[in-house]
């Protein structure tokens, strides 16, 4: 995995009035902590930052004051309305170690004609190397019939990553949709009026 390298700057200031005179100068605040050292809370490039935390599992090269770190995005705090980022988590990792992480499920391939696919669980737990972190897993349901589940045991993983999530778990359902009764009565009301229709116009032209 290739690293995203981020130039940090030191803060000194905290407090609500103090992230967002960041945010207007279009930093992120954010915090280093992991491996037994002392939180490190520091300013991140806002543009560069909120690229970077579109990969999943990203791995993260900060650079403070000549020094390199790596680390990962264990949580990212948004304004709900507007969805910017307000702050960061980043854990400090260490190459060769294992990391437990949150992995999006992409699905490929279509099932048989005429059933749908649905998501009983869009992520996968997994115990994988903190430097070679999968950002996604593809899961094909191509041919799959209706009534197959997918469990969280039947997929195939990246080399060396650890399944965390229960293997029992289902992950995603192939089924056939079923009609609702407001679907059906709404299918019966249309038909029964083009009857009329149909029988009024023929009844005119007699």
């Amino acid at each position: 995995m290739s690293e995203v390298k981020l130039v940090a700057t030191a803060r000194s200031e905290f407090g609500k009035g103090a992230a967002r005179r960041l945010r207007r100068a279009h930093q992120i605040p954010a915090v280093l902590y992991g491996h037994g050292t002392d939180p490190l809370h520091v300013a991140l490039p806002g543009h560069e930052t909120m690229l970077a935390l579109k990969q999943a599992n990203a791995l993260f090269a900060i650079e403070l004051d000549g020094e390199k770190t790596l680390a990962i995005a264990k949580d990212v705090q948004r304004e709900p309305v507007r969805n910017v980022i307000e702050h960061v988590d980043l854990l400090i990792v260490k190459k060769g170690e294992k990391v437990s992480v949150e992995v999006p499920i992409v699905v490929v391939g279509e099932p048989e004609p005429g059933t749908i696919h649905i998501f009983d669980l869009q992520t996968l737990a997994l115990e994988a190397e903190a430097t070679n972190l999968p950002r996604e897993i593809e899961v094909s349901i191509t041919g799959v019939a209706a009534g197959a589940i997918v469990f969280a045991r039947d997929i195939p993983l990246p080399e060396g990553a650890v399944l965390v999530t229960d293997p029992d778990a289902a992950i995603i359902s192939v089924t056939a949709p079923h009609a609702s009764a407001a679907d059906i009565a709404a299918d019966a009301a249309v038909a029964e009026l083009a009857a009329e229709q149909s029988a009024e116009s023929a009844a005119e032209k007699a």
